[in-house]
């Protein structure tokens, strides 16, 4: 035997002997005695999964095969809740043998009641974080949407009725959680990590804000996107965007129509023009047009509507114009909810192209019907109007989560529709700040998450990476920014040595739409906190499904922009710099 193919065996007899100390580690966390810093906990299952294991929803751009780990199951807080409903705190963590030193803690969505694959899934097409070598948990928050599911009080919505719940929710199970993973991984791997961040979008946004202001200690680096900061304002805008846009079609407060209809309160061609007046009025602001309202924070309402006057039909509704009612419908949306006083409620949206783009659709109107195709009775018609969210899991969150009182409400997509054409902006709306003697705490107490106040974060020297699609139809971007903006007042200035926010013209909820949506803020967030190299641009391209594909450009922070140097490819990074509008 050669010395080369000696050291092989011994290499890999290493490999082998290492795998199996650490597949004995595993399983002994499934039979060790208890005494966890949190009583509570119980490790369900620990088994050791082999390298290439077929996980759940293994991204298909990820660049290997899982890697061999440990994944843990557990359970926190046990208990009945005083609606009678059996709650507990679920979490999956999966700790790879190959540690590379880091935790991420990887937040939910929506109104969570499931428990993530705890895989730290990229954004775009690069490796998960498990696979890097991180130690990744991921919770349920609290409920299982699967037990805590009656339809007589909202269905999903079910956890709503629990005052303990709802903090759970809002942000009490993250911290046991966060305890209970990091017990587990200083015991497994006998050391604390190097590095510890979170990561999450909307809800998970939500709860990376929930972090950075309640517990500020836990992470090195919050990575939020799309943030829920404000979840019981943004939830008001679901029965505003109702209303207007039902208008369109003859219904609106009190007056119900169909919930199949209101798709066609604006065709994708009449959302093809607003956005071509949006661009016509405000793409050339950044100095480039180029289909992208860059410089968003300048297109103003008066802008827009010297456009839309053009393209008001004289008469008729025909396909080349839209009626005064869709326009106002438009105007009064991107105004943002109001009462009768004119007060805001939630802030208001930037005037943005992404309008056309599906994604806004699916959360604000809704898609229309499909050509009439015959289905086998019984079975789920392919091509049937579906319902925006923000009326099937908008209603449900505003009326059992956010009030108090919590109201009843059938979980049917009409039922929900009709709960929002009721709703009172001057009696309803005041629900969310409410209290009585079953729940001590507003919904807002428990859900928000919008404090400007990060000295805690600041003192932890903790960095905070925010990004937020221009075109979002949910979560407004002007609400992100004030929120800065105020931070910003508090820090005297230097918001930025803490907390980065990255708007993306064009980009939906999350993700999609027009603009530039592949971009990677977490690697940026990691060299920041690793190497304190601050972030003064994120590169980004858009997709495939782009109407320019393979564009690049820089993400900026807010609150520059980025502006053709005027020289090179206007379709390149390179040629485009980050400075702040006058």
């Amino acid at each position: 035997m050669t010395l080369k193919s000696l050291c092989v065996v011994i290499g890999s007899v290493a490999l082998l002997a290492g795998a199996a100390e650490a597949a004995q580690r595993c399983e002994t966390l499934a039979t060790a005695p208890g005494s966890w810093p949190d009583p509570t906990l119980r490790i369900l299952s620990a088994v050791a999964q082999p390298q290439g294991f077929k996980l759940p929803n293994w991204p298909a751009g990820d660049s290997g095969p899982p890697p061999a780990h440990c994944e843990i199951k557990g359970v926190l807080h046990e208990r009945i809740g005083r609606d009678g409903e059996h709650y507990a705190i679920n979490f999956t963590l999966r700790l790879p043998d190959k540690w590379n030193g880091r935790f991420l803690f990887e937040g939910g969505g929506g109104t969570d009641g499931w428990v993530g694959n705890a895989l730290g899934q990229s954004r775009g097409s690069g490796p998960s974080a498990i696979t890097e070598g991180y130690a990744v948990v991921a919770d349920d928050s609290g409920h299982a949407n699967w037990i805590n599911n009656k339809p007589e009080t909202g269905g999903i919505m079910t956890f709503g009725r629990d005052p303990q719940a709802r903090a759970d929710y809002g942000h009490a199970a993250l911290k046991a959680t966060y305890d209970a993973a990091r017990a587990i991984i200083d015991r497994f791997y006998g050391r604390a990590p190097d590095h510890s961040y979170f990561a999450g979008c909307s809800k998970g946004g939500q709860e990376a804000m929930a972090f950075a202001e309640r517990y500020p200690q836990a992470f090195d680096g919050i990575l939020a996107g799309a943030p829920g900061m404000s979840l019981p304002r943004a939830a008001l805008g679901h029965p505003w965007s109702a209303q207007v846009f039902a208008a369109v079609l003859g219904g609106g407060k009190n007056k119900s129509i169909p919930i199949a209809k209101l798709p066609d309160s604006l065709s994708d061609a009449d959302l093809k023009l607003a956005r071509q007046a949006v661009l016509d009025a405000c793409d050339a602001d950044d100095g480039l047009k180029d289909g992208i309202v860059g410089a968003f924070g300048q297109c103003t309402t008066k802008k827009v509507q010297v456009e839309f006057r053009k393209i008001q039909c004289p008469g008729a509704k025909n396909a080349s114009c839209l009626s005064a009612a869709q326009i106002a419908a438009l105007e009064k949306f991107y105004d943002g909810p109001k009462n009768s006083k004119g007060d805001a409620l939630y802030a208001s949206f930037p005037w943005d192209g992404g309008m056309a783009d599906g994604g806004w659709r699916g959360w604000t109107i809704g898609t229309p019907a499909g050509p009439k195709v015959w289905v086998p009775p019984g079975t789920v018609d392919p091509l049937a109007a579906i319902p925006p969210v923000s009326v099937t899991m908008g209603a449900g969150s505003l009326s059992e989560i956010f009030s108090v009182p919590p109201t009843v409400v059938p979980s049917d997509p009409q039922s929900s529709f009709d709960y929002l054409l009721r709703f009172d902006f001057d009696k309803d709306a005041p629900a969310i700040y409410a209290t009585n003697a079953e729940f001590p705490r507003s919904g807002w107490d428990d859900v928000n998450a919008r404090s400007p106040d990060l000295s805690g974060l600041r003192a932890h020297g903790g960095k905070l990476i925010v990004y937020h699609g221009t075109a979002d139809g949910i979560f407004s971007i002007n609400d992100t920014t004030a929120w800065w903006n105020e931070v910003d007042v508090r820090l005297s200035g230097h918001a930025a040595d803490t907390v980065r926010v990255f708007p993306v013209p064009g980009m939906g909820h999350c993700m999609g739409g027009l603009g530039t949506d592949q971009f990677d803020p977490f690697a940026a967030l990691v060299n920041w906190v690793e190497h304190g190299k601050a972030p003064d641009r994120i590169e980004a391209s858009t997709s495939q499904w782009s109407p320019w594909p393979g564009r690049t450009r820089p993400l900026c922070p807010y609150p520059a922009i980025a502006r053709y140097s005027g020289k090179g490819d206007s379709e390149r990074t390179e040629n485009f710099v980050c400075v702040k509008p006058k």
